[in-house]
């Protein structure tokens, strides 16, 4: 059996392009489809594109608190800001300060403007409140929704599955208003139950003490909560916005917020725990029980704060025995507390979704502002100027793709066709990508991303082009098309990813280290650069293989670009046979 030949290469390399190609088409099928899937069939654009909201904020600072105004707790509140509405941090939203005391928020067009602008707006600080008292806000309410719990971490599950009553927690109006006293620790006179007509309309109007007990200051003071408490709609906005309006930190107050789809009332005593005592919060899936759940970390002095509440709260009846989430004056969550809570970790659980949670957990971390805002001024965007700049842009760029066209037919003539399909496969790729990302992480568009996908074409273009002048070189040596196309590979192979790597660290430090527009430059061209290496690796070379087996390419046709005489290719390199010498006759020697 005759061995095989020495230096004879296999031929897988270049016996199955149409594996790659294939790859690459399923890729873009799969790509296209999603994009008309989610009907984000364009990318979304930034503010400087496509309009949009910019919000002013002017910062205040709190009573005694003069000097809180400063650079330092400035810039705590753009990145708190930012974080609260960019998220992953390319949906494009802008936060930065403007002078001493201002902060400039713009909001692209095609975002969720309102939700965008509730996360801007939450510019109070959080406060954990004890529950006084609790009702249905709304004039017709569902039954009474599970309330959350809360339990610490490690610690057994406080969640008990009571529902939170759907009306006042004590039996009367008076005994109520005695229990607001008691919370507010003022003393409270014994005072006798109201008769069963009292008590039914006790819903209706506002208690008075009995005549029998003439009530005490503290006792007047809970008994005008009472009364606010009872007449308060919390389902009309402009009460719900001047419910908590200009509560301190160290009194009661009244305050509305949602339960599931109904909205509700609380009278909450006086702040324990504010929002930067909280170290951590995030929303979380429970493996055991397999239930969304919030978790938080206190700081060390808000979890001494944190168990001194829970363990007040622990020893009382519902509604008594929770605590509510106060952010600008809304309750955004009250659980309830069966024990003392110690260690400095607890969590929240009962009926979370996975959006609901995690908007929780950001509420939680990135709710404690260091100082407090108002809207000094909410304005529209225009983008007719943006608009006159990405037309001029893409003008350049449609200049400046048109000449590397020109160049690459001159030069490569034939080969040009394969960097113009490979440059179509690119574009498809980043378009529909960039589509998806708007649908998915919020990336937008902006007039430095557009630069950036332009920088691009010249850097695809140059994959091709040293690949292309690999195989001529091959082909100088006195090669056929075939085994040039394989053997310059792995030498085009090489110096394309080194180049990509170089461009790809650049974008990834650019993106790291700046922040706002430039970002969607970096992000762009790192995208591109990683969507090059797989058009060229998926494309380019599997396609080059192909035609080098066609006729017109693989016999050096004077348009293929691959002509060995205008290349000045060398004669063939055959090696001479040596002849052996003739034997010499012993006669002659």
């Amino acid at each position: 059996m005759a061995a095989p030949k020495k230096g004879r290469r296999p031929t897988g390399a270049q016996g199955r392009p149409g594996r790659a190609l294939a790859v690459i088409l399923i890729a873009m099928v799969a790509l296209t489809a999603g994009m008309f899937l989610s009907k984000q069939t364009t990318p979304r654009l930034g503010i400087d594109l496509a309009g949009g909201t910019s919000i002013t904020l002017k910062a205040k600072s709190e009573p005694g608190k003069e000097n809180a105004v400063n650079e330092t707790n400035m810039n705590t509140a753009v990145g708190i800001i930012e974080r609260r509405v960019n998220g992953l941090g390319v949906s494009e939203a802008e936060v930065q300060t403007q002078g001493r005391d201002h902060i400039i928020v713009n909001i692209p067009k095609g975002t969720n403007e309102e939700q965008a602008r509730e996360q801007v707006g939450t510019t109070a600080q959080l406060y954990f409140r004890p529950v006084l008292a609790y009702a249905d806000g709304a004039p017709v309410a569902p039954e009474g929704t599970p309330s959350p719990s809360a339990s610490g971490s490690g610690a057994p599950k406080t969640g008990d599955g009571k529902t939170t009553p759907s009306a006042t927690p004590s039996s009367s109006a008076t005994s109520q208003g005695r229990a607001l006293s008691e919370a507010l620790k003022a003393p409270a006179a014994p005072t006798p139950s109201p008769s069963a007509s009292e008590s039914k309309k006790a819903d209706d109007k506002a208690p008075s003490p009995s005549a029998s007990t003439p009530p005490t200051g503290d006792e007047a003071a809970a008994a005008a909560l009472q009364a606010k408490f009872a007449a308060l709609d919390c389902t009309d906005e402009a009460q719900r916005a001047a419910a908590g309006k200009g509560a301190k930190p160290e009194e009661p107050m009244l305050a509305c917020g949602k339960r599931g789809n109904a909205w509700g009332k609380w009278v909450l005593g006086p702040a324990q725990v504010n929002g930067q005592d909280v170290k951590d919060a995030k929303g979380v899936i429970d493996p055991q029980r397999g239930q969304w759940i919030v978790t938080m970390q206190f700081t060390d002095k808000g979890a001494d704060k944190f168990a001194k509440i829970t363990g007040e709260l622990a020893t009382k009846q519902m509604p008594q025995n929770q605590f509510a989430i106060v952010l600008d004056g809304e309750v955004i969550s009250d659980p309830s507390v069966s024990q003392a809570l110690t260690g400095g970790n607890a969590e929240i659980s009962g009926g979370f979704t996975q959006q609901s949670a995690q908007d929780l957990g950001n509420m939680l971390s990135y709710g404690a502002l260091p100082l407090s805002f108002q809207e000094d001024s909410v304005t529209t965007v225009t983008a007719a100027l943006g608009g006159e700049q990405l037309k001029a842009g893409l003008i350049a760029g449609a200049i400046g793709l048109l000449l590397v066209v020109i160049y690459l037919l001159v030069y490569y003539r034939g080969l040009a066709f394969v960097a113009i399909v490979s440059l179509m496969v690119s574009a498809i790729l980043t378009y529909t990508i960039m589509a998806l990302l708007g649908k998915g992480i919020g990336f937008a568009l902006n007039l430095p991303a557009v630069c950036g996908a332009i920088v691009a074409i010249g850097i695809t273009a140059d994959s091709f082009i040293v690949y292309f002048e690999r195989i001529r070189d091959e082909i100088r040596e006195g090669r056929t098309l075939r085994p040039a196309v394989e053997r310059a590979w792995p030498r085009a192979r090489r110096t394309i990813l080194v180049s990509d790597f170089v461009s790809f660290l650049a974008a990834a430090v650019l993106f790291i280290v700046t922040v706002g527009k430039v970002q969607g430059f970096a992000f762009t061209l790192g995208l591109t650069t990683v969507l090059d290496v797989v058009v060229v690796f998926l494309f380019t070379k599997p396609i080059m293989t192909l035609l080098a087996r066609t006729n017109f390419f693989a016999s050096g046709h004077p348009w293929s670009g691959l002509d060995p005489k205008r290349l000045g290719a060398k004669p063939p390199l055959r090696r001479s046979r040596r002849t052996a010498p003739a034997p010499v006759d012993a006669k002659e020697a």
